[in-house]
């Protein structure tokens, strides 16, 4: 195992960005080195892209490889990408500091991601412009029916509407949204060109709540052909995700300096799960597996016996629903599934070809399946599988466990490996999956705030997360062996959707 170091530019502060990554590296003989905090930015506040230029300078003078946020370096974050004020020609400005970097260190492999700015179908100015708040669905629908329309597939209905939405959004506002979509887009496909160079090594572009139709889709029309326009088909992968690009980079990067391809088999829970299209993104749940596998440096498998991992995919059996409607019987989870055998082969996996099995818990968006570990724990795997991730959107989770399934094949068990299970568990399943919903409908209420406002990062609502995470841990995760204890309890940015956590394993042989 090479010893190496990889300056990491995160897509924003959050956790899933700016820790996940980290974390899943910090088992290996690996130096991680990423910006302070106090530079990265704070949700709709920028992080000060002069001070990470310079921090970029300095780390990757004697770095092996750079894993980079393009929004990051552009925007100051994901979600001022979807705000800034820059004229495209800043934009092209900003990436030469790619090639500076490239020209400084030779040697420097460089992987980037660079989003697709999406395009909510709802109204909320949480993450996007103030305007949002009040004509978001109405700037969806115009580009979504506008989209049908253009290819001839829009209803008589669907055409009615569209008529009917002609001005409902005020001009200035409609401008300004689709100016900044162009400029965004200008940027994407200036990548292509570093890519082509040879500057770049390895870029993503993650559509980040994608659809079949609609502005982003055909903004990742206009990316498409210029993919083929430059000939970096295959050193340019565009498929759905964000949050997880980070973790995808940083196991591909150390694939590449282990000179490992994993082989990685996968197994679902149904026969229909494979063209499921899971909620929010544009393509059936088959075609992004192959994608992140393929992303993160593997290739897929024909069978158990000839791979290196199994992944294991918790997936619906005909539709996918919100974790938080998981306790509702549904025949599409109750038959049309079976998660009982699932778990069973992953188990007897392990028991006849000692191969590192992991779990993708796609079954529902936003949350993981609190039956699966109903099931898990019986069969005593929590603490033995390469992997388990079940947050947020299919890509995700596919993502984070394909990272941290991957890392576990050069490196082997780690307590750093132990803690982050069980912090995906603990987040998933206890956060996500129950504890989050709850406090949102009690506490929450009950103080007068809001999903979208609570009483700070540390206020009195993480408190009670806490004590309602530690139940949860203590009936549902600890065993004989393990005792899950939680150092620490936040809300990034001082709302419900997301958590905070850091969380440590204490492993134990029980009394014979």
């Amino acid at each position: 195992m090479v010893k190496v170091k990889i300056a990491y530019l995160p897509l924003d502060e959050r956790p899933c960005n700016y820790e996940f990554p980290y974390l899943l590296a910090s088992g290996t003989s690996t130096e991680v080195v990423r910006p302070d905090l106090s530079i990265m930015g704070k949700k709709k506040k920028p992080g000060n892209v002069e001070a990470i230029g310079q921090w970029l300078e300095e780390q990757c003078k004697d770095a092996d490889g750079l894993i980079v946020s393009i929004d990051t370096l552009l925007y100051g974050g994901i979600i001022p990408s979807r705000l800034h004020s820059l004229t495209a020609e800043e934009c092209s400005l900003a990436l030469e500091k790619l090639r500076l970097l490239k020209s400084s260190n030779p040697k420097l492999k460089i992987f980037a991601f660079h989003l697709i700015m999406r395009c909510p179908r709802y109204s909320s100015s949480d993450e996007e412009p103030d305007y949002y708040e009040d004509y978001g669905r109405e700037i969806f629908l115009t580009g979504y029916l506008s989209h049908r329309k253009q290819l001839n597939l829009a209803t008589e209905q669907e055409l009615e509407e569209l008529a009917r939405l002609e001005g409902a959004v005020p001009e200035p506002f409609m401008q300004d949204y689709l100016g900044r979509r162009s400029i965004n887009i200008q940027a994407n496909q200036k990548m292509l060109g570093y890519v082509e160079e040879g500057i770049v090594d390895f870029l993503i572009i993650p559509q980040d709540d994608s659809a079949p139709f609609g502005l982003t889709a055909l903004d990742q029309q206009k990316v498409r052909d210029k993919i083929a326009e430059h000939n970096v088909e295959l050193r340019a992968l565009m498929y759905p995700g964000a949050d997880e690009a980070g973790c995808t980079l940083m196991a591909r990067m150390l694939n590449e300096f282990n000179n490992v391809t994993p082989y990685v088999y996968p197994r679902l829970s149904g026969v229909n799960s494979a063209a499921i299209i899971p909620l929010y993104e544009d393509r059936p749940l088959f075609e992004s597996i192959k994608y992140q596998i393929l992303a993160a440096g593997g290739q897929i498998a024909s069978s158990a016996q000839e791979a290196d991992c199994v992944l294991l995919v918790n997936a619906p059996g005909d539709r996918m629903l919100e974790a938080n409607d998981q306790l509702q019987t549904d025949l599409g989870y109750q038959v049309m599934r079976n998660t009982i055998e699932l778990v069973e082969y992953g188990s007897f996996i392990q028991k006849r070809f000692a191969k590192p099995v992991a779990i993708a818990d796609v079954a529902y968006a936003n949350g993981g399946d609190l039956q699966l570990l109903k099931l898990l724990k019986q069969k005593n795997m929590l603490f033995d599988i390469a992997g388990y991730a079940g947050w947020n959107t299919s890509s995700n989770t596919l993502g984070t466990v394909i990272a941290q399934m991957m890392i576990y094949h050069i490196y082997g068990n780690s307590q750093e490996h132990l803690n982050f299970l069980a912090l995906r568990y603990t987040e998933d399943l206890g956060y996500c999956s129950k504890v989050r919903r709850a406090v949102a409908l009690g506490a929450v209420k009950e103080k007068g705030l809001s999903y979208f406002g609570v009483d700070g990062e540390r206020g009195s609502i993480s408190t009670i997360v806490k004590d309602e995470l530690l139940q949860f841990v203590i009936t549902n995760i600890n065993d004989e062996r393990h005792v899950i204890h939680i150092q620490d309890v936040y809300m990034p940015w001082n709302r419900m959707f997301e958590v905070g956590l850091s969380v440590r394993v204490q492993s134990q042989i029980p009394d014979r």
